[in-house]
């Protein structure tokens, strides 16, 4: 089955705020999949890169990794900032972070402990500043929370589906 690109997508956005907790719930969920999707992979394959690209392991690395920029994000929103912080699209931080040398175990703490920080901060928001918007900088659409929040959803999603993917092929 052929994968979307990430860079290439597009999204709809104007997400009712009423969808928010749904959202919510959807974040709160991820680091049990991911946990679940990545402990069913045996330990030796977890960090095996297949046609260049990233490990099971690196992929899971790199959800923990983008937590901060969420995080930074929902602070634009918060401050009224006009543009969202960018992502290195690069994903350096991923490249040079060295994940297959962690345990599986810890980089799947880390990443709880960080989506849990993020869902508590969004938990907390007021009213007024889940109303806010701020252009996405790659996508040039207006964002607000529940718009962001679905993007991380999507965004969650796209590895689990390519550590699925690495699961079947890198065997």
């Amino acid at each position: 089955m052929r994968r979307r690109i990430w860079f290439e997508r597009e999204f709809e956005l104007g997400i009712p705020p009423e969808a928010l907790a749904d959202i919510v719930e959807r974040l709160r969920g991820t680091p049990g999949r991911l946990t679940e999707r990545t402990m069913r992979c045996e330990e030796a394959r977890r960090t095996r890169r297949v046609e260049g690209g990233w490990s099971v392991q690196e992929h899971a690395g790199h959800l923990a990794d983008l937590e901060s920029l969420w995080e930074e994000r929902l602070d634009d929103l918060r401050e009224g900032a006009d543009m969202l912080r960018p992502a290195d699209l690069e994903n350096r931080a991923t490249w040079g972070a060295d994940h297959n040398a962690r345990t599986t175990d810890e980089i799947l703490a880390e990443f709880r402990i960080r989506r849990e920080r993020l869902v508590a901060r969004v938990e907390a928001m007021g009213e007024a500043d889940r109303l806010r918007t701020a252009r996405h900088p790659r996508l040039g659409q207006p964002m607000t929370v529940q718009d962001l929040l679905f993007f991380v959803a999507e965004h969650d999603d796209h590895h689990l589906a390519a550590i699925t993917e690495l699961m079947k092929t890198s065997g």
